[in-house]
């Protein structure tokens, strides 16, 4: 049977049916196999596999799931899914209620910067003073919150409020006026369609009786609206997740969500999933002790199903440059030794941190790979050809309309576009529906008038394609719109343009091979949504290198954390006087947390004594977590270590236990000392909650 292999956890979670349930599931736990069995058990129980929808957060953890819903031999037709894809289903499905056109564009971030911009420029702000790019953080924020222009402005009662909402209304006419969306309007949409129309929330009531959603820990407000409008028919809701690994505050995601589901759900059974079939008991002593630090969490233990393997190493480094050698060293003794490079992998919490380790490899000629995809899709040649397939999607969507008009050089310029803009804005009709009409533009001349005539006759007879298979139509549009050609005439200059895009193409036939109904919107929408993690090829025969916030979901044999380090991790802006200090630290420890148990057997942490922030090179502090975690730091040899200089006797010195106050933290114990003369440190346990690593000559500690 294919249920043997659960343990009797894992069958309490699976087979129950009806009514809310909590699986609070640590790393390593067999979570989606949880997940995936439960869609089986369902289906096995007589409800049928349409009425079954499963939301997770990535695109590849979305696909693992249905290729392992597909493996159990079940019957096709669950909706799997990450939250923003299903939102765009329903808001393509009930787009007049939604007050959209079904042919939507998703900006992305480069869309949405060059939007944001020309909002602030409209509304005759200096973007000195209204970055664009901070107002468009605060949008995202009011947007998760599911705070519209409207209420902002009836709840504005300051200049930056006032300010901020006449920027966000002109960045929102914006995207109208394009027919276009952001991530976040894709979430708020959708919550304000369920809330506002009853009937809509009823009948996707009853269309997804049983709603299972993953890594709940990691939703926010307006995903948590959704949530809650979806079962609000039946309450079978199943949330998974772990409070322990909630990541995402600086995105919107709100561990109260997960804290509070039985408050939101009374009724609800819980299920712990605590045996962990991942790490050794060595790794998850340490990450146990460390996360018990934190007081917003669920109680649980990770119970090793393992036996017991090598001690996780903690080593201290002179510098960045000494840190990323001994990476690379350490990389290729265990790659010697016969380790795959695929199962090793480097974590940082800043992605600044990379450049070091890429030049170490690179000298010990050692294979790796980036794990930050996104950046494919916003190379020239592929935001060019993309630029063509979503003008015929959505011919208002004027971003890539003025992408593509003159790319390649087709004798349609600055002057001629400024002509049309104006007869469209005089006319009230759009950029393209003017380009449509430019044979009866007075302005123009006859020579821009034929150019404008190719160009939209091409578009045109592109469009007749658009519900097809998407690859033949990417090629067709890459050759016959010129772009090819203009990459082969740089000749070796073109050649990883041509590349490329030739990689783009791949991924649109697979796409065609892999999906019943092609076509180029529902290709558009995955690119739309691709995140980092999405990127990531394990079969490379590559180390991973990327940031612990990447990390997320994944599991390698080696794992190297490098620079754990007061300022870094935890991060200095945890230490903002905006910011509530322990919730900021709390989630810091949980990202050392989930980076520490994604190790299997082997885990190697590093922090240097000295490092170039901002091209100085400045005297670092070991995070507090270090010595959170219980396990001895491997100090440098004598001589290795710049510190050695300053070795003295003037500087007071502390015993752990030994009560000390501070004059900003009040009383604390210490935890640890370590003597390094007139640089020694002195880890503080406060009173407050409070960890604290202090250099002693700055501290004004006083003994108790």
């Amino acid at each position: 049977m294919r249920y043997d292999q659960l343990t009797d956890s894992q069958r309490r979670a699976v087979f129950h049916i009806e009514g809310p349930l909590l699986v609070l599931a640590g790393p390593g736990s067999g979570k989606t196999r949880v997940i995936t069995y439960r869609i089986a058990a369902l289906i096995d129980s007589g409800v049928r596999p349409y009425n079954i929808c499963a939301i997770t957060f990535t695109n590849k953890a979305a696909d693992e799931m249905r290729q392992r819903v597909f493996a159990l031999g079940t019957a096709a037709g669950a909706h799997i899914s990450t939250f923003h894809s299903l939102c765009v289903r329903i808001l393509r499905r009930y787009a007049a209620q939604a007050e959209i056109r079904s042919n939507f564009s998703i900006y992305n971030k480069t869309d949405q910067s060059r939007c944001i911009k020309q909002a602030v420029k409209d509304c005759n702000l200096d973007t000195a003073n209204f970055r664009p790019a901070r107002m468009l953080d605060a949008i995202s924020t009011l947007k998760n919150k599911l705070i519209d222009v409207a209420q902002l402005k009836a709840d504005a009662d300051d200049f930056f409020s006032q300010t901020l909402a006449k920027i966000y209304g002109r960045y929102q006419q914006i995207l109208s006026e394009a027919n276009a969306v952001d991530f976040d309007d894709l979430l708020m949409r959708t919550a304000s369609l369920l809330q506002n129309c009853s009937g809509i929330c009823t009948e996707l009531g009853e269309r997804f009786k049983f709603l299972l959603i993953d890594e709940y820990q990691d939703t926010n407000h307006a995903q948590y609206k959704i949530a809650k409008a979806l079962v609000s028919q039946h309450s079978n809701i199943c949330a998974t997740g772990d409070p322990d690994q909630s990541i995402y505050r600086w995105r919107g995601a709100d561990i109260r969500n997960i804290l509070a589901f039985e408050n939101d759900w009374p009724e609800a059974t819980i299920v712990k999933l605590e045996e962990n079939f991942r790490s050794t008991p060595n790794i998850l002593e340490a990450a146990d002790r460390l996360i018990s630090f934190n007081e917003n969490r669920k109680q649980k233990k990770l119970i090793a199903t393992r036996p017991q393997g090598s001690d996780v190493v903690i080593s201290t480094v002179e510098d960045e440059l000494q840190e990323a050698e001994a990476v690379a060293l350490r990389v290729k003794e265990l790659s010697d030794e016969g380790a795959s490079l695929n199962d090793m992998a480097v974590f940082y919490r800043v992605n600044a941190m990379s450049r070091v380790l890429e030049e170490a490899f690179i000298r010990n000629k050692i294979p790796y790979q980036i794990v930050r995809g996104v950046e494919f899709y916003g190379r020239k040649e592929i935001r060019d050809l993309l630029g063509y397939l979503k003008v015929l999607v959505n011919p208002n969507d004027e971003i890539a309309l003025l992408r593509v008009i003159n790319t390649p050089a087709r004798g349609i310029g600055k002057t001629t576009i400024d002509k049309v803009r104006a007869y469209g804005s005089a006319h009230n009709i759009t950029l393209f529906e003017a380009l449509e009409k430019a044979a009866g533009i007075d302005s123009l001349s006859k020579a821009p008038k034929a150019k404008i005539a190719v160009f939209v006759s091409l578009i045109k007879q592109f469009k007749k394609d658009t519900e097809a298979k998407v690859a033949p139509l990417a090629q067709r549009v890459f050759v016959e719109s010129g772009l090819q050609q203009a990459l082969q005439v740089l000749g070796i200059d073109g050649l990883d343009a041509l590349e490329n895009v030739n990689e783009l193409i791949n991924s649109a036939a697979q796409y065609d091979t892999q999906t019943e109904e092609p076509s180029l919107i529902d290709y558009l929408q995955q690119i739309a949504l691709f995140s980092d993690v999405d990127s990531y090829d394990r079969s490379r025969g590559a180390v991973a290198l990327m940031t612990l916030h990447a990390a997320k979901g994944l599991e390698f044999e080696n794992v190297f954390i490098i620079g754990v380090e007061d300022g870094l991790l935890p991060h200095e802006r945890s230490y903002s006087p905006h910011n509530d200090d322990e919730e900021e630290i709390e989630e810091e420890r949980r990202l050392f947390f989930v980076g520490i148990t994604r190790a299997k057997t082997a885990l190697n942490i590093s922090c240097a004594q000295y490092r170039t922030i901002r091209g100085q090179m400045l005297r670092t502090i070991p995070s507090p977590f270090l010595f959170e975690l219980g396990i001895e730091i491997t100090e440098p040899e004598a001589g290795d270590s710049a510190a050695q200089d300053y070795l003295h006797d003037s500087i007071a010195k502390f015993r752990p236990d030994q009560l000390v106050r501070h004059k900003t933290f009040g009383l604390g114990r210490v935890k640890v000392f370590i003597d390094m003369g007139d640089d020694s440190i002195v880890v503080v346990r406060f009173n407050t909650g409070q960890t604290k690593s202090l250099m002693v000559k700055y501290a004004g500690l006083s003994q108790q």
